[in-house]
C-alpha cells in the first residue's frame, strides 16, 4: 500500500516579489504586503513537485527558542529526510505548512509538538521574514521566524534519530558557525545585530571584520 503524498503549501515567486526584489537575509521592514500575499495567493501542491518548481516558494513556520543568554542548538542526522541538511547545525524549529495548519502559526505549533519534547507552548514573537536564493535549499523556501523563551523550562529534541539539541552559549554557537545551514547563519546575524543596535555588526564567528 503507498503511502498518501505529503502537501505542503507554496505561493508563486512573481505574485510573492511582486515589485519587491528578492533580499538575501532577513527583512524586518515594509514585509506586510509579502504576507498578505503569501496567504492570498499560495495552495497547497506535492512536495515532491514543489521541491523541483523553482517558480514556487514554500512557506517555511521558523522560530528560535532562547533560554536567558542561550539559544537552542540542534544537529542535524543522516536520519533526516533532506541529504542536503545532513550534518548541519540549526537554530529553527520548524517545517512545512500542511493542509488542516490553518495558516503559519498553526502550523509552528503543531511542528514544535512534533519535533520537541517540552511540557508548555511559548509565546511565538514575529522577528522576520527569510531568504535566501544563494543555495539550492533556499531558492525554493521563504521562512517566516519567530523567536521564543523557554524561561528555563525544559526542552529536548523528540526525534532523536534524526537530531540533538541542546541550549547553548554565544560562544557555542560561533564555534560551529561555519557547519550550520545557511538560513541559521543569516537569522543568528539577524538576532545578534537586531540587539547590537544601529550601525553595529557584531563578528559572529568569534573575530573582527
Amino acid at each position: 500500500m503507498s503511502e498518501e503524498p505529503e502537501f505542503v503549501y507554496a505561493v508563486p515567486r512573481d505574485g510573492l516579489f511582486d515589485g519587491v526584489a528578492p533580499w538575501l537575509g532577513v527583512r524586518r521592514d515594509g514585509i506586510e504586503p509579502l504576507l498578505e500575499r503569501a496567504e492570498r495567493l499560495g495552495g497547497y501542491v506535492e512536495r515532491p513537485a514543489a521541491e523541483q518548481d523553482r517558480t514556487l516558494k514554500q512557506i517555511i513556520p521558523y522560530v528560535v527558542l532562547r533560554d536567558g543568554d542561550r539559544i537552542f542548538l540542534m544537529k542535524r542526522t543522516h536520519a533526516g529526510g533532506d541529504p542536503r541538511l545532513h550534518d548541519h547545525y540549526t537554530i529553527g524549529v520548524g517545517g512545512h505548512l500542511n493542509p488542516g495548519d490553518n495558516w503559519v502559526i498553526g502550523g509552528l505549533t503543531r511542528e514544535w509538538r512534533e519535533e520537541l519534547t517540552a511540557d508548555f507552548l511559548p509565546e511565538f514573537s514575529f522577528f522576520g521574514l527569510l531568504n535566501d536564493d544563494t543555495v539550492d535549499v533556499g531558492v525554493h523556501h521563504l521562512g517566516v521566524v519567530y523567536l521564543a523563551d523557554a524561561a528555563g523550562r525544559s526542552v529536548e529534541v523528540r526525534e532523536t534519530h534524526k537530531l540533538s539539541g541542546s541550549f547553548e552559549s554565544l560562544e557555542v554557537l560561533r564555534g560551529v558557525y561555519d557547519r550550520m545551514e545557511t538560513w541559521s547563519q543569516l537569522v543568528l546575524d539577524a538576532i545578534l545585530a537586531s540587539e547590537a543596535g544601529p550601525g553595529v555588526r557584531p563578528a559572529v564567528r568569534g573575530t573582527s571584520e
